[in-house]
């Protein structure tokens, strides 16, 4: 029977460098072996879209081929499958980066109490994040609750240098379950995935360091533009952990430049909503604030899967709800047009785009893929979002001048030269391919929503009010 003096299960964090967790299972193997193990968790894998799924499924390929053929996969719930593991190889100790969703906390609080009946020590090092959620906090010892004293905070607290590898790591050879892999080569075979990158640790590092070579210099005034180039695209693999946040601020060190500290202050709010997430765990799937509990919502579901399909009739939500099926992700700057789309034009609650958003992004993260929408949607940790309605037109016009971006994605809008192709209903030739109409005129659903936020801040409609099916889109994750 193979046996292992450690186990490190890794969750979020698919890498082998800058992994504290590796390093505390290697020094408690004290010369032994470290079986390095995957739990594919049918309640999470079953929940996931097919892009999720392929992503995660590449990743683990990746992972596996890092760790010299050594990832042990087994397929089931970790409550039980780990402590099974632990006693098959009779480890006396499991590591694991700290969880902090709170999904993963439940669970991992499972496990532990599991292993701690057994005698086997539960080891958390690390997170997923340069910081830890919990541990930025105000003079008053209270969690902060706005972006800004928050960003300062965080660089006041700082975060340690990347971890080092163990030297001459020897993971242990350990049976994978027969359909654990046999799962994540069929995810990699649906049909019509979207164009993913290449996936893994080392693919995520040669796409950083391109970026730093190339395009972290005008950052700052590229982030913004949806036809250029000119963001990171690494937010899969921070997502997945194939790189840690904190190699990322390694390298940006000593780089004075705006666009690197632009740069540092973006993944800072990917920890802002982390700890956001940690102190308000209902928030995941609820308002965090709740002066808008009155809002009234629509339930338009032929509208709904209009804006999923990118058919409204506004180029520039149309192209970047394509990009979205097309590519299993989204330009930031798009992220927030489409979601003041949907829950100001529309008026749909946030969940319902969250979730889809969820179903589709191969970066999508719960912490801030959820507080993003409620950012926009003004249920969140933006103190005073009620007028901020995003028009898809100056949109477009601002952030894609030429066109570029809409014609990339929207090809019945091929033909129409120039800025022109955001207004396809001034030009002769708009509808010549069938591109749809819109399916609602922007200037009075924005007055419309505007009117919304007013009498729930004025104290009418107080109660709560969301026409029927809008909290389908409120699972957890």
């Amino acid at each position: 029977m193979p046996r292992a003096a450690s186990v490190l299960w890794l969750r979020r964090d698919l890498r082998r460098g800058d992994l504290p967790a590796l390093g505390a299972a290697d020094s408690a193997a004290d010369g032994g072996n470290v079986l390095v193990l995957f739990v594919l968790d049918p309640a999470l894998w079953d929940g996931g879209g097919p892009a999720r799924r392929a992503w995660l499924a590449a990743t683990l390929e990746a992972t596996r081929e890092a760790y010299d053929g050594r990832l042990c996969l087994r397929v089931g719930d970790p409550r039980k499958v780990v402590p099974a593991v632990v006693q098959e190889v009779g480890a006396g100790s499991v590591h694991v980066s700290r969880e902090t969703t709170p999904a993963g906390v439940r669970r991992d609080k499972a496990v532990a109490a599991a292993l701690g009946k057994a005698g086997v020590d539960w080891v958390e090092t690390g997170t997923p994040y340069a910081v830890g959620p919990g541990s930025v906090r105000n003079g008053s010892g209270d969690p902060y609750k706005v972006f800004t004293p928050f960003s300062r905070a965080w660089r006041d607290h700082g975060w340690p240098a990347p971890a080092t590898e163990p030297k001459d790591l020897s993971p242990a050879r350990v049976a994978s379950d027969d359909d654990g892999w046999k799962t994540v080569r069929e995810a990699l075979s649906v049909d019509g995935l979207p164009a993913m990158p290449e996936a893994g640790e080392a693919a995520g590092l040669a796409r950083w360091r391109d970026f730093l070579d190339e395009a972290v210099t005008a950052y700052k005034d590229e982030r913004d533009r949806a036809d250029h180039p000119g963001t990171s695209r690494m937010s899969p693999y921070l997502k997945i952990g194939a790189v840690h946040p904190r190699t990322l601020l390694a390298e940006l060190k000593g780089r004075t430049g705006q666009g690197a500290q632009t740069y540092a202050t973006e993944l800072c709010w990917r920890e802002f909503y982390a700890d956001v997430l940690w102190h308000h765990p209902r928030s995941s799937w609820h308002d965090l604030r709740p002066a808008l509990s009155g809002m009234t919502y629509e339930d338009h579901p032929e509208l709904v899967d209009a804006w999923k399909q990118g058919r409204t009739g506004y180029p520039v939500v149309d192209a970047a709800m394509r990009q979205l099926l097309t590519e299993g992700w989204m330009h930031n700057r798009m992220r927030m047009v489409t979601a003041s789309f949907l829950t100001k034009d529309l008026h749909v609650w946030w969940p319902v785009g969250a979730r889809h958003f969820l179903d589709h992004l191969i970066d999508g993260d719960i912490a801030s893929n959820n507080h993003g929408w409620q950012w926009v949607a003004g249920t969140g940790t933006d103190a005073s979002p009620y007028f901020r309605v995003f028009n898809p037109v100056t949109q477009g016009q601002r952030f894609d001048p030429q066109g570029d971006y809409v014609r990339r994605y929207v090809p019945e809008l091929a033909h129409i030269p120039g800025k022109a192709v955001h207004e396809p209903w001034k030009h002769d030739a708009g509808y010549d391919h069938d591109y749809p109409e819109r399916v609602v005129d922007h200037a009075e659903e924005r007055l419309e929503a505007l009117r919304r936020y007013d009498a729930v801040r004025g104290g009418a409609g107080s109660g709560g009010s969301r026409s029927g099916g809008t909290e389908s889109g409120s699972g957890s994750s």
